[in-house]
This record gives structure tokens, C-alpha cells and sequence, in this order.
């Protein structure tokens, strides 16, 4: 049975860091592309971050970019996405995906994590 459990997601304050963190188990996760999206209520998901198998490349949204970076311990099979400089924008519940196919900037992932949820006050 395919498991992705995300974990770190906290309340902090604009400004401030928060790292999420993504443990995988049942699945080969070095063959695996991973992802984290966002999602607020009333709104389609959106990608943030995806890393391809051997962690490289990377690709990140354009409100991702130059704040966040997503690594990969293949060792550990855990994803990491590494949040700075938080905005309030930046609340949301954070999924945690994977796939076979090459990391890319869409939302087709074939296994999804049960979520995590960032708030972030201003």
C-alpha cells in the first residue's frame, strides 16, 4: 500500500520559515518524480514545487521561486519543501505527490498525500 504522509505545517507569521517534510513508504521512490501543490477552499489546487528523480531538475511556480526549494533524501525517501520568507498568500493546505513520469509544473500525479495545512499570519 502506497503511503505519503506530509508533516510540518504549523502557523507562523509572514516572514518566517516552516519546512514540510513528506515520508513515503510502499513504493520504489527513487523512480518516483515529486511534488508538493496548494490548495485554499474555493480554489483549485495549484503546483508549488517538483523535483525528478535524481533531483534534478527542479521546477517551482513563479510565487515558489526564489522562497522555496524542494529536496529529495532518496536514502530516506522523503521529500522536503523548504518555505522562506512566508506571506499570508502563502496559507494553505500543502499536498505532497508522486509519479513515474518527469518532474514537469502540472498536477498529474498518481499517488497524493492526505495534506498539510500552513497558515501564515500578517
Amino acid at each position: 500500500q502506497v503511503q505519503l504522509v506530509e508533516s510540518g505545517g504549523g502557523l507562523v507569521e509572514a516572514g518566517e520559515s516552516l519546512t514540510l517534510s513528506c515520508t513515503t513508504s510502499g513504493l520504489p521512490f527513487k523512480r518516483y518524480s515529486m511534488g508538493w501543490s496548494r490548495q485554499t477552499p474555493g480554489h483549485e489546487r495549484e503546483f508549488v514545487a517538483s523535483i525528478n528523480w535524481m533531483s534534478d531538475p527542479t521546477y517551482y511556480s513563479d510565487s515558489a521561486k526564489g522562497r522555496f526549494t524542494i529536496r529529495r533524501d532518496n536514502a530516506k525517501d522523503t521529500v522536503t519543501l523548504q518555505m522562506n520568507s512566508l506571506k499570508a498568500e502563502d496559507t494553505a493546505v500543502y499536498y505532497c505527490a508522486a509519479t513515474t513520469r518527469p518532474a514537469g509544473m502540472g498536477l498529474d500525479y498518481d499517488y497524493w498525500g492526505q495534506g498539510t495545512q500552513v497558515t501564515v499570519s500578517s
